[in-house]
């Protein structure tokens, strides 16, 4: 069986072709938008038609959802698949999600709860995977001056968000409005497993919030997303992930050698050990798996989601110290596959007790990488994809 596997550059796409090809598939690729940011729908169009033309296949694949993809598939009536890696992806709003030949894989079941009412017999929920053959053929060929260099006792890998924060465009110093979003910000912070933030937006607030800022985000074409929708995931979500970030950096670098894999600025925490940017697919494992804790902070945009990062951590055979997401239990077990936090201040005392606790640690690292290994690889989500999706 072939299928066209539509790319635009997402670092899990090597592995799911690796997926398919293990599962029997041939793997056709368009790429151009790899190399091409600047593709427009309508040229995409034209080179996936073109391509189909030219080359029968199965299906159509992609990593996130693409609307001009759906309605090509339409067109040709050929079934689209594709699974969500990132959180908000405002065109899951457009309204090409209803097309009867779309297979839309959400790896956030908040967002399937949300979106499935749309489709219901076209839209499921899929957790993430891992590929541990390629994170361990990384790990075993380190040197040893590679192991040294990416051992550390508290590692996070990650962007802190300052440099890309369009929460920052807002004008509102001294309004009402800035005083109430101050404060359910403050309030979210607080609270790790529900996200509220849109519950708390009245349409005064969202439409107050619209004369404060310029460059709003509105998605094209035909759609029914809401403006209370992104501003709080696609404005607010970003900036209290920002915000908890910040706070993480100041509570943590003090206190331990923390080091941090990021192209963002770090000159406000003067004890923390900026590394750079790690290649993902050849340095991130060897972090992960030498490193004695490994920090996830789920962006809040995901809103009860694994996000990939615990996947990448757990695939390494690295220890996993996450925030709460409320799908953690529906797979994984806290304490046995990784650790997890509600507070700050529960995160500082886990990053002390298990700097301390070195046989429980390494022993929950090792039951992590061996479940996933055998429970969530790419040929197993992706076979659960395709009984799905073709209702085998």
């Amino acid at each position: 069986m072939k299928l066209l596997f539509y790319r635009y550059g997402s670092i899990i796409e090597p592995d799911v072709i690796d997926g398919f090809k293990e599962l029997g598939f041939t793997v056709l690729e368009e790429t151009t938008e790899i190399t091409n940011k600047d593709l427009t729908p309508q040229q995409g169009i034209k080179n996936v038609g073109q391509f189909l033309d030219s080359h029968p296949v199965e299906f159509v694949f992609s990593v996130n959802f693409y609307p001009f993809l759906s309605e090509v598939c339409r067109i040709y009536r050929l079934p689209y698949l594709c699974w969500t890696v990132d959180s908000p992806v405002m065109e899951l709003f457009s309204s090409s999600i209803k097309n009867d030949t779309n297979r839309i894989f959400l790896f956030d079941r908040t967002t399937y709860d949300e979106l499935s009412p749309y489709n219901p017999d076209c839209i499921f929920h899929l957790p993430l995977a891992v590929n541990t053959k390629e994170r361990d053929k990384v790990i075993s060929g380190a040197s040893q001056k590679q192991r040294e260099k990416f051992s550390h006792p508290l590692a996070f890998v990650g962007s802190l968000y300052t440099e890309k924060n369009p929460y920052q465009r807002l004008k509102a110093k001294g309004t009402y409005l800035e005083g109430y979003l101050n404060a359910i910000q403050e309030a979210q912070l607080k609270v790790y497993g529900y996200y509220f933030i849109e519950q708390t937006l009245t349409e005064q607030i969202t439409q107050e919030f619209l004369k404060h800022f310029e460059g709003f985000y509105r998605l094209p074409g035909d759609n029914f997303l809401t403006d209370r929708y992104t501003l709080a995931n696609l404005y607010i979500g970003s900036n209290i992930s920002v915000m908890e970030r910040d706070r993480i950096c100041r509570l943590l670098s003090p206190k331990y050698p923390f080091y941090l894999y990021t192209a963002s600025d770090t000159k406000a925490y003067p004890a923390l050990h900026n590394c750079g940017l790690a290649k993902s697919l050849t340095e991130m494992p060897i972090i992960f798996h030498e490193s004695k804790i490994n920090l996830n902070i789920t962006s809040k945009p995901i809103r009860s989601a694994l996000p990939l990062r615990i996947w990448d951590i757990l695939s390494a055979g690295g220890f996993c110290l996450t925030n709460y997401q409320s799908e953690l239990g529906e797979e994984l077990v806290i304490g046995e596959h990784l650790a997890c936090y509600t507070s700050l201040e529960e995160l500082d005392a886990l990053v002390a007790y298990y700097l301390e606790h070195e046989k429980e640690r390494q022993e929950i690292a090792a039951n992590g990488y061996e479940y996933v290994r055998t429970h969530c690889t790419y040929p197993l989500r992706l076979t659960k994809m395709l009984e799905l999706a073709f209702h085998l």
